[in-house]
């Protein structure tokens, strides 16, 4: 344990800097444009990402003309610093992809995942977090994205190993580094864990000696700027990242960064305010996709908002179903957990 003094210093990821040190994950499914504008209004987050994107599935569209993936939506015209995350096994897939994101998108940061435990991702396609058993690989590709991205840095995120028998993140972390990359993001569970049990950050710690020269990131079970300010003051990372408690939550970064200022921590919006918040959400979403692709695709992130509140589940029940912007009104008029008037004794 580091016990170092707050507030950390700004996280230098190659020439980029990020400030606050305080990343948002890329989450598939969840983190796309519109809910980073969410997260971008409140503040808070110095690097922001998309979803991750299937390397080989642009290169398909790129060829056959089609549209650029919808994980890519927004990013030509955003705010930046923003982070893309790709993900495949192949170097030369993953460099055509890297080098149109660096030169043509102009991103911040190019990120490579070798961290997602699903299943379509790891057995099927062998990708994400099943190349942490081959480092050799994941050296090639690293180390090519390198070459045609530069001076764009790249980045890459990781598990602590395959499973609880097969742990080996120091060993990954010196080949990542070794592979020119400019940061490396630990979550501190296997791809074994899933989602399952407590990330280990002693473990996550530990990384950093194996580490020369870049930085360390550290991910999971952020739920709190309490939890934000403990991993910087207990642990040895230089930023940290936070993934699914932003989900319904997404002032969550302004909250860990004033923790880490010594400010004041901004209370949680009022239910009231929660609640157009969720729908300014939802009406970026309907913006994009249309009123019912946006109405279905929202439900997720309705239950999201929801979650932990007084008659949540309830909610969840309804909104579930909505197939149209009037249902989806009437359910959040009707269901959405409110503030409950105290009781008169």
């Amino acid at each position: 344990m580091s016990h170092r003094p707050l507030p950390p210093p700004p996280l230098r990821i190659g020439d980029l800097v990020v400030d606050p040190p305080i990343l948002q994950a890329p989450m598939a499914g969840f983190t796309n444009a519109a809910f980073r504008q969410v997260v971008r209004q409140f503040g808070g987050a110095g690097l922001l990402a998309t979803e991750m994107v299937n390397a080989r599935g642009f290169v398909w569209m790129d060829q056959n003309e089609a549209e650029h993936p919808d994980r890519l939506w927004g990013v030509a015209d955003e705010a930046r610093p923003l982070a893309v995350q790709i993900w495949d096994n192949d170097p030369e897939t993953m460099a055509k992809v890297g080098v149109r994101l660096a030169q043509e998108y102009k991103v911040s940061v190019v990120d490579i995942n070798f961290g997602c435990p699903v299943r379509q991702v790891t057995e099927k396609a062998h990708s994400g977090s099943y190349l942490l058993r081959e480092p050799d690989r994941m050296f090639a590709i690293i180390s090519r994205l390198v070459e045609v991205c530069a001076p764009t840095p790249v980045t890459a995120k990781i598990r602590l190993g395959c499973s609880p028998e097969n742990i080996n993140a120091n060993e990954v972390a010196h080949v990542v580094e070794e592979a020119g990359a400019a940061a490396l993001t630990v979550h501190g569970r296997t791809a074994k864990d899933m989602f399952r049990g407590h990330a280990d950050w002693e473990r996550i710690s530990e990384i950093k000696q194996h580490l020369k020269k870049i930085p360390l990131i550290g991910n999971g079970d952020l739920d709190s700027a309490d939890k934000v300010v403990a991993a910087f003051k207990n642990y040895d990372v230089d930023g940290v990242m936070i993934a699914r408690a932003c989900l319904g939550r997404p002032w969550l970064f302004a909250q860990a960064a004033a923790a880490l200022r010594g400010d004041e921590i901004p209370p949680d919006p009022t239910l009231a305010q929660q609640r157009d918040v969720m729908l300014r959400h939802y009406r970026l979403v309907v913006e994009r996709f249309g009123e019912e692709k946006g109405t279905v695709l929202m439900r997720k992130y309705a239950c999201c908002y929801a979650q932990g509140k007084h008659g949540a589940r309830h909610f969840r029940s309804h909104v579930a179903n909505v197939a149209s912007a009037e249902e989806f009104y009437a359910v959040v008029d009707e269901h959405f957990p409110q503030d409950r008037p105290a009781v008169i004794v």
